[in-house]
This record gives structure tokens, C-alpha cells and sequence, in this order.
């Protein structure tokens, strides 16, 4: 079984929850794309975890943990992260990096600073190097992870591209350090990171060949994908499930199943439209309730109303065979709860997403349901949810077209309703 997480709204949706759930039970889990721009938290019987890099079925010592040739890696943030796993009594040496995945290097950090401030209007970048480490990688002039394993050839290549890198943007100098401070930094992480760099393909292939349970997790969601998302308030990558077969290194055919993950409302952080979001008091309550923070900037996350044009254009798009409806246990206490079924703009009705200088303007159509004021942390059938809860989750399977197999009640493995 080949199995496909992927994110139905803006990211940030709780897919590392669902990933460590299912996790349990896979041989192998693979991270296709982006960096270390998010992050996934894990709360599981080890404590709570928020993970950038590794991919979250690290906490099943069985289970082979693949970095794809998709994902861009900070190596010096990877070793961070591995240590604080290993210092909380989680085996590592389970994790696989592809030989092809490239290396979010030193001045990549330095040129999103560069850019995001010289931008008129900010994209919300999370400052931490993985669009110019993508644009290098489409320009080719980035460095693959296979690379670090031949020492004198790696550091011919990376003279090269750090100099070119200061020619083509003389800006970076404000924040620049030396070459041999990069090379320093790079050649300590190598000194951690090179076990673990192989090519992936063969451990891949065999264990799909093998009929394994394989599961695939990618970074952020349809909204912020490159092609598909709010453009240009996006990443640099693809996290739809088109973007699966490119980044984990197997074939579309394959994949047997995809679970789209969303909220029971929707988030956001950083710049960009984002119609349904409350700048009142219930998004207040959403946001204290929901601990609606940023994993790897802390940044505050806008809340609003559950968006069902988004969803239906994730279900096209990514092809859900199921959604997982998270923190519904967040939106206990409202009176009433409100779902955006179409969007408005100049007189039309709109029930995808458009581009995201309409998206700017398009005013969010709501449908009222009443509201809940049970503690739904101990519910564990649909049968233990209020009526009014288990409406909610009705009419939302309703206007979506696919079904909810998953309802999560909090943060915890245990918390999920499985219908």
C-alpha cells in the first residue's frame, strides 16, 4: 500500500499528526518535497516534537525514514535536529537522505533576506533559504547531497558557486561570511550528515515491489503550491500530490490511497489573501484555542471560517480518496459555526479558488450551523459527538464529495475518530 498525505488548505493543517498516526503501522515513510520553511508537530507517548526536516515516522524504530531527491536540506538544521531526537531517547538511524536532494546552502539565507526585503510587496517568506535554494536548483547551480561525500570536489564546487553567487548579487555582501566559514560549517555537518546520504531509489522501489506499506508526507498545501496556489504568495515547490512521483522517486500508478488533511477551519501565516479569515473575536478564540502558532518561525497563524472551495479544489486537484477533519474539538464553545460554501465577486459566484489578485476581493458566502459546548477530548466514535458536531462533519463531507474518515479531537494519537 502506497499511501499519500497531503495538505487540503494552506498548510499547517496537522498532516504531521496523521502522518505519526498512520506512521505506526508503515515500513516506510518518504518526505517529497520543500525544506525547512515548516514544520510539523508530533505529540505522541516520547512527549511533543516540532520536526522541519526528518520525516515523522522517525518515532516507529522500524520504519525507514526517506529524505526525497525533492526536498532541499539546511545540513547544519538537519544535524539540530537529529541531536534533539537522539537527546530525547529517539533512534535516528533510520533516516535515509537522497544522494539527489540539494543542499539549502549558507548564502541561500542570506539572498532570501536580501530579496524579501528589497520585495514592494513581501511574500512572507519564512527567511530560512529554500526559494533561492529551488531557484538554483531550476538554474543549476545548486549542490546535490551526494555531493558532500567527495570532500576536494565539493569544495571546488562550492567555491565556484559561492563566488558566482556574490557576482550575481553583490547586495548579499551586507550579510555575507566568508567562504571559509561556509565550507567550515558544511564540512562539521557532513561529518554527521554522510552515513546517511545514498541513492534512494533501489531501498524505494524495493519496498513498493514488496508491496510495503509506504507512506508519503510533503510540507505546507494546495494553496501554496507553486503552480496551483495563491501565487506569488506561495513556496518554491510542489506539495499536491502531482508532485509525489518527481520528489519521493516513483511512479504515479503506484499510489493507492491519498488523505487530504484539513482543519475543521482554515489557517494561514504569512502574506497573501486568505478570504474566509476573522479579524475578530472568534478568529481570537480560534487562535488562543487552536495554540495557532508557527512551528518554525512562532509566527502568529490568521484564522477563519472552514473554506470549501479550497477543499473541493484540493479533491480535483490532489484526487483525496479521504479527508481527515482536524481540531474539530477547537471550535467547541461557539454558539454558531459558519462554513464558506462559494466565493462573490462582481456579481458572480465563484465555488474554486481565482487568482490571487481576486482572491483579494472575492467575499466569502457562509452557511450558519449551530453551534457546541461539549469537551469533545474523550470522544472516540461519532456516536460520542454532540449532534451538532457530528452535523458539522456531515454537511462539510456533504459539500466537499469525498468522505471524512478521520475526525481528530486533539493533539494526541488516541484523539481520532475513525468513522
Amino acid at each position: 500500500m502506497v499511501h499519500a498525505v497531503v495538505g487540503a488548505q494552506f498548510g499547517d493543517e496537522g498532516k504531521g499528526k496523521m502522518v505519526d498516526y498512520f506512521a505506526v503501522r508503515a515500513d516506510m515513510v518518504i518526505r517529497y518535497q520543500g525544506g525547512s520553511n515548516a514544520g510539523h508537530t508530533i505529540v505522541n507517548e516520547h512527549g511533543k516534537f516540532g520536526l522541519h526536516l526528518v520525516p515523522s515516522g522517525i518515532f516507529n524504530p522500524s520504519t525507514v525514514c526517506v529524505l526525497g531527491a525533492g526536498v532541499v536540506i539546511h545540513p547544519m538544521r538537519l544535524v539540530k535536529e537529529l541531536n534533539e531526537l537522539r537527546q530525547a531517547g529517539i533512534a535516528t538511524d533510520g533516516l535515509v537522505i537522497s544522494e539527489r536532494a540539494h543542499i539549502v546552502l549558507p548564502y541561500h539565507i542570506w539572498q532570501d533576506q536580501f530579496e524579501e526585503q528589497a520585495r514592494a510587496r513581501k511574500v512572507g517568506t519564512t527567511l530560512q533559504g529554500v526559494g533561492p535554494a529551488y531557484q538554483d536548483k531550476a538554474g543549476r547551480y545548486g549542490l546535490q547531497m551526494g555531493e558532500l561525500l567527495d570532500v576536494e570536489r565539493f569544495r571546488q564546487r562550492l567555491r565556484a558557486a559561492y563566488d558566482a553567487k556574490l557576482t550575481r548579487l553583490p547586495g548579499l555582501a551586507a550579510f555575507a561570511t566568508s567562504f571559509e566559514n561556509v565550507f567550515a560549517e558544511l564540512m562539521k555537518a557532513r561529518e554527521v550528515l554522510a552515513p546517511y546520504i545514498t541513492d534512494t531509489i533501489p531501498i524505494v522501489q524495493e519496498a513498493v515491489q514488496s508491496n510495503k506499506d509506504v507512506l508519503l508526507e510533503g510540507q505546507l498545501g494546495i494553496m501554496r503550491d507553486l503552480d496551483w496556489g495563491v501565487y506569488p504568495y506561495v513556496t518554491s515547490s510542489s506539495p499536491i500530490s502531482g508532485g509525489i512521483s518527481a520528489g519521493a522517486g516513483l511512479p504515479p500508478t503506484v499510489i493507492d490511497r491519498i488523505t487530504g488533511i484539513t482543519k475543521a477551519y482554515t489557517t494561514a501565516v504569512g502574506a497573501g489573501p486568505f478570504p474566509t479569515g476573522l479579524d475578530d473575536e472568534v478568529g481570537a478564540y480560534l487562535q488562543e484555542k487552536g495554540q495557532e502558532f508557527g512551528v518554525t518561525t512562532g509566527r502568529t497563524r490568521s484564522c477563519g471560517w472552514l473554506d470549501i472551495p479550497t477543499l473541493k479544489y484540493g479533491a480535483w486537484i490532489n484526487g483525496y480518496t479521504e479527508l481527515a477533519l482536524m481540531k474539530l474539538d477547537v471550535l467547541s464553545g461557539l454558539p454558531e459555526v459558519k462554513i464558506c460554501t462559494h466565493y462573490k465577486l462582481d456579481g458572480q459566484t465563484y465555488d474554486l479558488p481565482r487568482l490571487a489578485h481576486e482572491m483579494e476581493q472575492v467575499q466569502p458566502v457562509y452557511e450558519t450551523l449551530p453551534g457546541w459546548t461539549e469537551d469533545l477530548a474523550d470522544c472516540r466514535t461519532m456516536e460520542d459527538l454532540p449532534p451538532a458536531a457530528r452535523k458539522f462533519v456531515e454537511r462539510v463531507e456533504a459539500l466537499v464529495g469525498v468522505p471524512i474518515r478521520y475526525v481528530s479531537v486533539g493533539p494526541d494519537r488516541k484523539q481520532t475518530i475513525v468513522r
